[in-house]
């Protein structure tokens, strides 16, 4: 509690320096928003078994031929994705999270790859398994969604970390759809953190074994502790980034900061991974502004 605690106020000091640094400077937030769709899309993809690497993910968003042959599947998840991040960054501060956009982010994420189920939830027999359970009875989803986005909506006294882990192991609890479940999980979390006025976040591939322990200890317990931690450093590696460009820093390395500094790489990893540090993850390289 005392490190999800230190996190918060993390949160606070980083979201107050950002809304200061970020007055006039659209454009920039802007390409960096841009330059992020890449790595959302290869990391939420690759949690759910996708066998494309960054490189390739970003060759396929900028239209240009892989080495290998891919699956038609694998392609439009990828551009399909893609499209739903620049959709939401577009149109969160301005639209609710309701059952008309969860059903629409649904439908372009599996247009052209199962139209079939794209833009509606599950039905009738549709059970599916979530981890080591089975997923709720599809005549419940309806009514267990519109809790949730009540529960969201009158929990507004609490952290923002803490209402999105909350909503986002409900929405995967309950499993609404046949199939993009998980991607379209990160994706409301990113919708509400930018209606909210706070930066999206990107929960990274290497994160997946933490990440399905969070689903196991809601499932167990009700408890949201080990996704607070997750959702809360992605939050804070989030604003790291961006502040490190408004700011005008130089942007090096870790390893080149340990270097230059005479400090022990290992130890500053891991105090950017524990986000101890002004560091953040940029295309699988650690990094930091000096």
């Amino acid at each position: 509690m005392a490190k999800t605690l230190e996190i918060y106020k993390s949160i606070k000091v980083l979201r107050k320096r950002f809304l200061k640094e970020s007055l006039n400077k659209e454009s920039l937030l802007q390409l960096i928003a841009e330059t992020e769709v890449a790595e959302k899309v290869y990391n939420s993809n690759a949690i759910e078994n996708s066998t494309l690497s960054l490189e390739e993910t970003d060759k396929i968003l900028l239209q240009i031929d892989l080495d290998r042959f891919i699956s038609e599947r694998e392609l439009f998840e990828a551009k399909n994705l893609a499209r739903v991040i620049t959709y939401i960054s577009s149109v969160s501060k301005e639209r609710e999270l309701n059952f008309e956009m969860i059903l629409r982010l649904h439908e372009m994420l599996l247009s052209n790859i199962r139209d079939e189920i794209a833009g509606r939830f599950r039905k009738d027999d549709e059970w599916v398994r979530v981890g080591n359970h089975i997923a709720l009875d599809p005549k419940y989803i309806e009514d267990s969604l519109n809790k949730m986005l009540i529960d969201y909506q009158l929990s507004d006294d609490k952290h923002i970390v803490k209402r999105i882990a909350k909503l986002h192991l409900t929405f995967e609890q309950i499993h609404p759809f046949v199939d993009g479940n998980g991607r379209i999980g990160r994706t409301l979390n990113n919708f509400l953190l930018i209606k909210e006025n706070y930066v999206p976040i990107n929960i990274k591939f290497i994160d997946r074994a933490m990440y399905y322990d969070a689903f196991d200890e809601f499932n167990s317990n009700g408890k949201t502790a080990i996704m607070e931690g997750i959702v809360g450093r992605a939050l804070t590696n989030s604003y790291h980034k961006r502040l490190a460009y408004l700011e005008g820093k130089k942007i090096i390395t870790l390893n080149e900061y340990a270097k230059f500094n005479k400090i022990s790489h290992t130890n500053l990893i891991n105090k950017a991974k524990r986000q101890t540090i002004e560091a953040f993850l940029e295309k699988g390289v650690w990094k930091i502004g000096v």
